[in-house]
């Protein structure tokens, strides 16, 4: 494990986001395309490797989860990334893998302190 200082964690941004809706990327079996309301003015899109774990992609629409906001942008298979859902546990599809989801509804772009 590295350890970081409190300054450097600071840095990272996480709120909790909807998703909105959610497809698959064609021609990827891991990959999906979210939707995310993170209470800009403009929803964001996400590409994430969590499609094994969701089937039925139709299941995350609504579900508040976290995510790591201000990541630089990043294109994954021609499609611009603008931040990272947080899961924890094995690989998606995994027993142990598991979203990071507020216990209770939040406003989209909430904050974590």
């Amino acid at each position: 494990m590295t350890h970081i200082s409190i300054d450097d964690f600071k840095k990272l941004e996480i709120r909790v986001g909807t998703i909105k809706h959610a497809e698959r990327v064609p021609d990827t079996d891991k990959l999906l395309r979210l939707v995310v309301d993170m209470g800009e003015r403009e929803m964001r899109q996400i590409i994430s490797g969590i499609a094994e774990a969701f089937p039925n992609q139709d299941e995350l629409i609504g579900m508040q989860c976290t995510f790591a906001a201000n990541l630089e942008p990043r294109i994954i298979r021609g499609l611009e990334s603008q931040g990272m859902i947080l899961a924890v546990g094995d690989e998606p599809g995994g027993d142990a893998f598991a979203l990071l989801v507020p216990f209770r509804p939040v406003p989209p772009g909430s904050r974590a302190h």
